[in-house]
């Protein structure tokens, strides 16, 4: 647990790579892992990057090979789950989806005594009662989501909410 004899605040970063995609996708714009990482680290000098997650959906077991092996350069551990089709009665559609919150939610306990704040980037409100258990243990949760695609559940579990938006100019794929 941090206190204030501690030099530095411990923080975990997990990011639920689907949800993020349609809402980035959605924003019209895209977040650059890397500028994620820095932005989060340098907003206050005593915070120390301890762990960070990227969760994804994989079409086949070398979807996305190349992104992948970026992210785990850049440190992040990757997590993927090959998607599967499934029927919507709704819309009378097929759809794929591969659901990695259980993966994510393990993580986050898996290595509760290892950060003191995480930042959850994902609007699922399927998060909620797992924000809700690890503010119980004195960790500060920050969801980062956008408008419209963040659930009010989860929106009212977190102690801080920070729309993608506010921080487009820090984080966003500039192309070079």
């Amino acid at each position: 647990m941090y206190t204030a004899a501690n030099s530095k605040s411990r923080l975990s970063i997990f990011v639920d790579g689907n949800n993020m995609f349609y809402a980035q996708q959605k924003n019209g714009w895209f977040f650059d892992p890397k500028r994620v990482l820095a932005h989060f680290v340098k907003e206050s000098d005593d915070t120390s990057l301890v762990n960070a997650f990227w969760y994804t959906g994989l079409k086949d077991p070398q979807d996305q090979r190349g992104f992948r092996d970026a992210l785990i350069s850049l440190g992040y551990t990757v997590r993927t789950k090959i998607l599967k089709e499934y029927y919507d009665d709704n819309s009378g559609r097929y759809s794929q989806k591969a659901n990695l919150d259980i993966e994510i939610v393990v993580d986050m306990f898996n290595t509760v005594d290892q950060y003191d704040r995480v930042i959850l980037f994902s609007g699922d409100g399927d998060f909620e009662r797992a924000i809700e258990l690890l503010r119980s243990k004195n960790t500060h949760i920050t969801v980062v989501s956008t408008e419209g695609m963040i659930a009010r559940e989860l929106r009212n579990a977190t102690d801080r909410y920070i729309d993608l938006n506010e921080m487009r100019r820090e984080i966003e794929k500039l192309d070079i």
